[in-house]
């Protein structure tokens, strides 16, 4: 099983389609802020919102998406899929956990006692770990405030971190803690 993670697409569709051309994936896991480029953020180069609800609506069934903070009431109107306020995976026995990353994060804990936490919103690579809780954040597709756009793969225990030409930036065996 091959997961695809991207987290603040933030409307910029060409971004998003380079990505989703690259990798084959079994599910789609969207970390939240989507569509909208919030109140902070400039228009980005590329904003092309309502390509991407069409484009996300065709993947309905491959998506688990969660809500970010930039994600409003009307954007459960134009998409097909729910989008969740926290969610959780197994894979092979590990626990991994979503969110977007504005309430829980490695600052405002989970409260989990082992496991991966996968989470945006801040818009900048990230690897942090916490006891035995590792807090991964693969940057942004969009507005990325780290110099270069960039998502997670996961296939079978290896997380990869690439950036939009598919180089690995970041390698990780999971493992339960």
């Amino acid at each position: 099983m091959k997961y695809l993670i991207l987290s603040d697409i933030h409307g910029v569709y060409q971004n998003l389609v380079n990505i989703l051309k690259a990798e084959e994936f079994d599910n789609l896991i969207l970390l939240g802020d989507n569509l909208a480029h919030g109140p902070r953020n400039d228009i980005p180069e590329g904003y092309e919102p309502k390509k991407i609800i069409d484009l996300l609506n065709n993947l309905k069934n491959k998506i688990i998406a969660i809500r970010g903070n930039c994600d409003a009431e009307v954007d459960d109107m134009v998409f097909s899929f729910p989008l969740l306020n926290l969610a959780m995976l197994e894979i092979e026995g590990i626990k991994i956990y979503l969110t977007h990353g504005h309430i829980y994060n490695p600052s405002n804990n989970l409260n989990i006692d082992n496991g991966y936490v996968l989470f945006g919103h801040t818009h900048i690579k990230e690897i942090t770990k916490i006891g035995n809780v590792t807090y991964i954040n693969p940057g942004s597709v969009g507005i990325p405030k780290d110099g270069s756009a960039s998502y997670i793969v996961i296939r079978d225990k290896e997380l990869l971190i690439k950036d939009l030409q598919q180089n690995i930036i970041e390698r990780i065996e999971l493992c339960r803690n």
